[in-house]
């Protein structure tokens, strides 16, 4: 089964490779159609494995990953919308020099060939990566967790039923629908025909797939990540994107999931906090002086720091300095997105140029690390390394460059 889906995927590749940006472009507004004439069932295919989660006991947070509405369908649709209006980076010319001996000497943007995707229970993740690697002529083979069967299946169908509309190959876009493991670690180790796997998911899927995969991966991260209260901040500022950060949806990446706190405002913010933190049921474990404060806080264990909750629990912890703070985040980080909320310029510089994430925020929510709010319309993923991408992948992430040389006869002596 296998070996024919990566026949198919590189047989579609020609075809992608060599779409005009408009054909592109008409494809993914007739995509974004579709999902929503779709939508009754997307969603009824969603309610199966809705059911199933609550039954297998999943967590609030993962449920609500899973979960998919008329609103998030319209959000998938829009993030599909949003990529044609983009402008297309294949056959970007990066710079061209002449060389002493006449030749021109350039780099070309191009697609990756076919890329592979492993994700986990998020069936947004399957509109999203066929919309992006579409738009960069790249053909995509998915494999979606156990939990997301039905949803990914339902918006496959109607993203194929796009392709065939236009009269381009539905092979563009496949899933490999036996999501067993024996078949995911096979699929791995499908490098005759992908060209790079993406993982994206929790950090055990992401440590799975570096160690067993021949193919190159593109590592996107697990997002333990911290706001940091500092001396100067404004309290009330702070006390409003802690609660986005880390109540607006628990389940996602570039939720907050530790609190540091300024051991001079500790008096004044601790309790605030707090009490909002209770209003969303949220569990908050401190160290000493943080329990001090707050009756009701669990005490913080060495695990806690470096935790990904994905749930309604909070770690917290008082600092002396801003240094401490960075030194503490640069420790426990999974270098996904950090953040401090401070009136203080030299802070905020210092806090930029030293924490080592993907993205580092001055007195903004984690949040906004996504593609589509940082304009891309859609991601593959949040790329945590430091080769080839980091931070949210957008269109110029899914591209490699070639080397296109003219000469006039040139050989070389």
């Amino acid at each position: 089964m296998l070996e024919q889906i990566g026949q198919k995927a590189k047989a579609a590749e020609p075809v992608l490779r060599t779409l005009s940006t408009q054909a592109k472009n008409d494809l993914l507004i007739k995509a974004a159609e579709q999902l929503v004439t779709d939508s009754g069932k997307i969603l009824a295919a969603n309610e199966m494995d809705m059911a199933n989660g609550e039954k297998a006991g999943m967590s609030s947070g993962l449920l609500d990953r899973l979960k998919l509405t008329e609103e998030r369908i319209a959000g998938m649709a829009e993030g599909l919308t949003q990529l044609a209006l983009l402008d297309d980076p294949i056959g970007e010319v990066l710079g061209m020099k002449k060389r002493p001996n006449g030749l021109l000497i350039g780099q070309k943007r191009v697609p990756l060939g076919v890329v592979g995707i492993i994700y986990e229970a998020r069936p947004n993740v399957t509109a999203d990566a066929f919309g992006l690697c579409f738009k960069t002529g790249n053909a995509v083979i998915l494999t979606g967790g156990s939990d997301a069967i039905h949803s990914n299946i339902a918006v496959v169908e109607s993203l194929q039923a796009a392709l065939a509309a236009c009269g381009l190959p539905v092979d563009a876009l496949q899933l490999i629908t036996d999501t067993s493991r024996e078949t995911t670690t096979a699929f791995m180790k499908l490098n005759r025909y992908v060209d790079v796997l993406i993982p994206r998911g929790g950090a055990g899927l992401i440590r799975a797939v570096v160690e067993n995969s021949t193919i190159p991966v593109i590592e996107t991260g697990t997002g333990n990540c911290h706001i940091y209260v500092d001396e100067s901040a404004d309290l009330s500022m702070a006390a409003d994107i802690v609660m986005n950060a880390k109540t607006q949806r628990v389940g996602v990446c570039n939720a907050c999931e530790s609190l540091l706190v300024h051991e001079k405002v500790k008096d004044a913010f601790l309790p605030v906090i707090a009490e909002r933190l209770r209003t969303k049921n949220v569990e908050m474990r401190g160290d000493e002086a943080v329990c001090a404060l707050v009756p009701d806080c669990v005490p913080a264990t060495e695990e806690d720091w470096g935790r990904e909750y994905l749930d309604y629990i909070l770690s917290i912890k008082t600092v002396s300095s801003v240094d401490e703070a960075i030194a503490h985040i640069n420790r426990y980080s999974t270098k996904h997105s950090e953040a401090i909320i401070t009136e203080s310029y030299t802070n905020a510089q210092k806090f930029l140029d030293e924490v080592d994430a993907a993205a580092v925020y001055v007195n903004a929510s984690t949040r906004f690390t996504d593609g589509f709010e940082f304009g891309y319309g859609a991601e593959i993923g949040i790329s945590t390394q430091k080769l080839h991408a980091r931070g949210p992948m957008g269109l110029t992430a899914l591209t490699t460059t070639k080397y296109i040389i003219y000469g006039s006869g040139q050989v070389r002596p």
